[in-house]
């Protein structure tokens, strides 16, 4: 009982961390803004103590299935981490926050290529953009887009070369996928593979998608502004962690129908053989 208290509060102060890094990291924020952080962050800690402090989950998936949301977890504080470090090195500029920008510039220059999800990025900004919130985007997007797609390969090697998730012992279906429903008819290894294939093709489109849905619609409202350097940290995070985040869950839950369909040759074949010892 003080394990599992200790290790929701633990997991509670990084994810409020988390959330407040911008915050934390930037030299000038405003009072008003602080505020909401703080609120924002608190609520997301408590949803995230209350989560891991119950025996079973109730929204988190794959919990019992480590190391998939630790995986996730740490990616999206390097990002986080790392855009606040840059943000912070244009006020103030350091050792630490000059190679990061340098790092970042370097990839976001290599990400910049025709078509590519970064382009996109780019031309999202409106017509009179500044060359340097140009520059700072491409950045961004190229850092929080490589390290998306780095997400996704180390998971990829997780799961075809060491066996995720079975390395870490028995895997219960029903306890990691809370929200699965089985009893919504049709086969389960079916319906795995159907959410699945939806959620590999929605993850691997949604970062073209998002630069062409954010700029059809800022015909018709007003676009996002960059100007602020925490709405640019949080929207270049979503945009790139978002679709790998669907994207792992689609490889995950290809993994997930592959075991039970496994299980299923393993449990027939078991039971032909005692069928033919008996007969």
């Amino acid at each position: 009982m003080v394990s599992q208290i200790i290790s929701a509060l633990t997991r509670a102060i990084l994810v409020a961390l988390l959330v407040a890094t911008p915050a934390l990291v930037l030299p000038s924020v405003a009072t008003d803004t602080a505020q909401i952080v703080v609120v924002i962050a608190l609520l997301f800690s408590l949803l995230t103590f209350i989560e891991y402090f119950g025996r079973y989950p109730s929204i988190v998936e794959f919990r019992f299935a480590p190391p998939f949301n630790r995986l996730k977890f740490l990616a999206l504080a390097l990002v986080v981490v790392m855009l606040s470090l840059i943000a912070r090195g244009k006020i103030e500029p350091s050792p630490i926050t000059l190679i990061i920008t340098y790092f970042a510039q370097a990839i976001g220059n290599a990400m910049d290529f025709p078509f590519s999800p970064v382009r996109l990025v780019v031309l999202m900004l409106p017509p009179d953009a500044t060359l340097e919130l140009a520059n700072t985007v491409r950045i961004a997007a190229g850092l929080a887009y490589s390290v998306s797609l780095v997400m996704i390969l180390v998971f990829v090697i997780l799961v075809r070369l060491l066996g995720w998730p079975m390395r870490n012992g028995a895997f219960n279906v029903w306890v990691n996928l809370p929200l699965f429903d089985p009893t919504r008819g049709g086969d389960i290894v079916d319906r795995l593979r159907r959410d699945s294939g939806l959620n590999i093709v929605l993850g691997a489109l949604l970062p073209f998608l998002i630069p062409a849905i954010v700029k059809a619609a800022s015909l018709v409202i007003e676009p996002v502004s960059f100007q602020s350097e925490q709405t640019l940290i949080w929207m270049m995070t979503v945009w790139a962690f978002l679709p790998a985040s669907i994207l792992m869950r689609g490889i995950a839950l290809m993994r997930v129908a592959e075991l039970i369909e496994e299980k299923r040759r393993r449990v027939y074949a078991k039971a032909e053989a005692e069928g033919l010892q008996n007969a």
